[in-house]
Parts: C-alpha cells; sequence; structure tokens
C-alpha cells in the first residue's frame, strides 16, 4: 500500500519533543463571565470544584458559589496526586512533589460545568485543570497528560476520535470486605445465576435503576448511546457517542461517579472492579478510536475504496510496540490482571484481527469513514484519561515510527497464548524502559507512577489469602 494515500498523516507527524512536556504560557483564567451566568441560570448554591486523581477518582472541594465566583485562586495540596489507592505515600514521596507540600492552582474549564442531579440542593461540579505556582500544567495531573498528547496530534495536523464502552457490575450491598460479592435481587426479588448476555429481560430486572441512570446521564449531558446486559450475572455495559478524547474522558469520569451514586439511591453497590467475582467476567473500558485529518475531515485510517491505509496499519504497529510497557496504565490495580487471563473474554497477548473480539486489538466491520481500532485491554477500573492518553500515544508513535503490524489474527486468539503481564509488580517495571513514553507522558509522572503502584503491589502482597490457608496450612 501507497504512503502517499491522501489519508495517510500529514508530512509534519513527527514532532519534536519540547524540552518540558507540559511547558505553556502563563496559566489560562477561567472564564468567570460564563461560569458566573451558569450558576445564575441553573439557582446553584454550591460548587464541586474537582480533579481527577492518579486512580481516576475525584478529588476536590464543595464550596458556596457566592465564595466559588470570588476572585481568588483555588487550590489543592500537589501531595493528593500521588496518594496509593489505600491513601497511603510511597517512601519516595518527596522526590515527585515539593517538601513543603506546595498547592496546585486550579483553574476550571467551564465546557465541563454540570449538574450535580444527586445532591439535595442545587449543585454543580466542574473539573478544573492543575497548575504549578509558577504557571505550568502541572506535570502529576492525568488530565494534564491527555491534553498534552492531543496538542502533539494537534500539531501534527491530525484530530483523534474515541467512543469507549463501559462495563460495570451492580452487587449486593457488601458492608464486611471478607465477604464475596453476589448479585443484588431485581425487581422479581431473585438474583441472576444464569449467562444472559443481551438479555433484555435482565435489564428490565433493575428497570428503576436504568431510568434513573439515564436521567443523572441526561441532567448532565453525558452523550451514552445503547444500554445492554453483559455476560456476567448484573453486569451491564454502556457505550458512548463517539467524540473528542478529552470530553469523553470528563464524560467517563462522570459516569462512573454517576452510576455509583444511582446504585446507592436503589439500595445495591456499582462496581467497575475489573474482575469483583471469581466465577464472572471481567468488567472493560474498550476505547474504539479513528484518527482524522484536520483539514479534510477524512478518516485517515481508511481509502475512498474502503481499504485499510498504511497509517492504520502503523497505529496498529504502535499498539503493539508499546501496549507491554503501558500495560499499567490499562490494568493500573492489583485486581486488574485476574481479568487478563485465558478463556474470560479478555486479551491476553497483542494480536489483532478484522472483527475477531478474542484479540486485542480489533477492526470492527463497518462503513469506510468509520473504520476504526478497538482496543480491549484497558478494565473498567482504569483511569479514563490515562488509559485514552496511553492508546493515543502509542498509536502516534507507531505512525512516526513507521512501525508494521503482524499480520491480522485469524481464528482464536486465546490458543497463541499469554504475552502481556500478569501482576502489576510485573507491568509496572516495564513502564520506564522506552524513553520515546516518557518524553511523551512526562517523566516525572512516569517516576511518580511507578512508585505509586509499586507500593500499592507490596500492600497487597502482604495480605495472606483464604486460598493460601484452605490449601497451604496443613499440606506444605
Amino acid at each position: 500500500m501507497s504512503t502517499q494515500s491522501p489519508n495517510t498523516p500529514p508530512s509534519n507527524t513527527v514532532i519534536h519533543q519540547p524540552e518540558s512536556a507540559f511547558s505553556t504560557d502563563a496559566i489560562p483564567q477561567s472564564d468567570n463571565a460564563a461560569i458566573r451566568r451558569w450558576l445564575t441560570d441553573n439557582a446553584i448554591s454550591e460548587v464541586e470544584c474537582i480533579v481527577p486523581d492518579m486512580t481516576g477518582n475525584a478529588r476536590g472541594k464543595f464550596i458556596p458559589a457566592h465564595q466559588f465566583l470570588a476572585e481568588h485562586d483555588q487550590k489543592l495540596p500537589e501531595s493528593i496526586m500521588v496518594q496509593t489507592v489505600t491513601g497511603e505515600y510511597t517512601d519516595d514521596h518527596w522526590d515527585f512533589v515539593e517538601p513543603t507540600d506546595t498547592d496546585m492552582i486550579l483553574r476550571p474549564d467551564a465546557k465541563t460545568l454540570r449538574k450535580v442531579p444527586w445532591a439535595r440542593e442545587p449543585t454543580a461540579q466542574v473539573i478544573a485543570d492543575c497548575y504549578t505556582p509558577e504557571g505550568e500544567p502541572h506535570p502529576l495531573s492525568t488530565r494534564n497528560v491527555l491534553k498534552y498528547i492531543l496538542r502533539l496530534y494537534d500539531e501534527a495536523g491530525l484530530k483523534p476520535v474515541v467512543a469507549p464502552e463501559v462495563e460495570f457490575y451492580l452487587v449486593h450491598k457488601n458492608t464486611d470486605p471478607d465477604y464475596e460479592l453476589i448479585p443484588p435481587k431485581g425487581r422479581s426479588g431473585r438474583r441472576e445465576v444464569a449467562r444472559l448476555s443481551f438479555s433484555i429481560d435482565a435489564v428490565a430486572e433493575f428497570e428503576d435503576f436504568v431510568e434513573d441512570m439515564y436521567d443523572y446521564a441526561d441532567a448532565q449531558a453525558l452523550n451514552v448511546d445503547t444500554l445492554t446486559h453483559e455476560n456476567g450475572a448484573a453486569q451491564l455495559e454502556i457505550n458512548f457517542n463517539h467524540g473528542d478524547p478529552l470530553d469523553l474522558a470528563d464524560q467517563v469520569f462522570v459516569f462512573k461517579r454517576t452510576v455509583r451514586e444511582t446504585a446507592q439511591k436503589h439500595g445495591m453497590y456499582a462496581t467497575f472492579m475489573a474482575k469483583p467475582m471469581q466465577r464472572e467476567p471481567g468488567s472493560a473500558l474498550h476505547l474504539h478510536q479513528s484518527i482524522l485529518n484536520k483539514e479534510t475531515g477524512e478518516n485517515i485510517f481508511c481509502r475512498s475504496d474502503g481499504t485499510p491505509t498504511e497509517a492504520m496499519m502503523h497505529y496498529l504497529g504502535g499498539l503493539q510496540r508499546y501496549t507491554p510497557e503501558l500495560i499499567s496504565f490499562y490494568a493500573p490495580n492489583v485486581n486488574s490482571y485476574r481479568r487478563l487471563a485465558p478463556d474470560i473474554s479478555a486479551p491476553i497477548n497483542l494480536s489483532w484481527g478484522f472483527d475477531n473480539r478474542t484479540t486485542a486489538f480489533r477492526v470492527p466491520n463497518g462503513t469506510a469513514e468509520n473504520l476504526r481500532i478497538e482496543n480491549r485491554f484497558p478494565g473498567a477500573d482504569a483511569n479514563p484519561y490515562l488509559a485514552i492518553a496511553a492508546t493515543l500515544a502509542s498509536g502516534l508513535l507507531g505512525m512516526r515510527q513507521q512501525l508494521p503490524p503482524t499480520p491480522p489474527h485469524r481464528g482464536t486468539a486465546n490458543e497463541a497464548g499469554v504475552v502481556v503481564a500478569r501482576t502489576l509488580e510485573e507491568g509496572v517495571r516495564q513502564l520506564n524502559d522506552t524513553p520515546e513514553l516518557q518524553q511523551m507522558i512526562g517523566e516525572l509522572f512516569m517516576r511518580a507512577y511507578a512508585a505509586v503502584k509499586l507500593d500499592e503491589f507490596e500492600e497487597f502482597n502482604r495480605v495472606i489469602s483464604s486460598w493460601e490457608r484452605e490449601h497451604l496450612l496443613l499440606q506444605v
């Protein structure tokens, strides 16, 4: 295939990294006038000013609306960006933040203003970008990591488009972590026990939850599309309409909060753990992606006759080349690797194929303008900003370096054997192997992320499981 196709990336795809990955001009001012109008028009009395932390959960402040609009900066300590999932700090903590525990400057993004539909009083939420006191985008902000990758695409004359698919489980309220999770009772009063993929009646068991979830999503302008029942007991999947990667990351971030709140309202939990139950399949955050030429709006993955371009092949080559190093962005927790196991509907190697759900990178059937790649590695527990940043960075490097992919896999890819890391420790130890990834994602962020995740692994590794007591206590 010729690389001179009009659908290949512009000739300036190769971008040299600036000295600082996140260098920029002065801190941008929030659009206070737009925010003020929105808060007034919606009679808002309180504002949740939030930032996604390393795990993808919301950190921030509740601020009375009149105080939020006052002419002073909102701040948060930068140390919250490098806490472990248990709230602990690594031994290397002060290598990543100032020993004075300096505040970050928050700049609310007016485009992310949304109502909080479950709040008792009229409440707004807004996602803020994080900056250092010197005015640089904070290098430990996961939202800033994604924004920088998108800037590289913009400088190359390209526009990524993504569409996430988010899976989750509804579970009976579990207040004792020593007990295994079980499905909640549906409106029939019974719990699911069978495989009910795409069952309409199974979704109807949770009709009240589903209706409220959609109402909450509509109130927040979340572009959710179809809902289906997945293979697990009380496992559901929501598909998002395709769009801008940063906007979709924001929406997934908000959606996970929304689902958890809706479930609580109905007396159950919703969990985005990658593998919450031993006998049920895992939950994924599948990412569909394509790349447009900014000038023409054409999908660079597809020729006019519907066949894939060299750009798409190189993008696939990048996914195959860099996924081993970035696997901990897709599988960020000790539990994540229970999902990446043979024969449970998750990828275990780097294969790709046409409309083949057993491969890691699937090219679904579709029209020429919709030709895209589905990355099936990310788990539902992934930070959406980091998962999207990782897949886009891999693809961009593949196109820059013109990396060839393997031939498309035919048949069941599970028969090819396990290639990717099987533990968080193994995945994280590959993270800093590649200078070009450090340049794109940020060397400080990569080191901090590795330190946090290795600390989580060591903390988990100190826990003695019931399996060990059952099988090893008296027999070794």
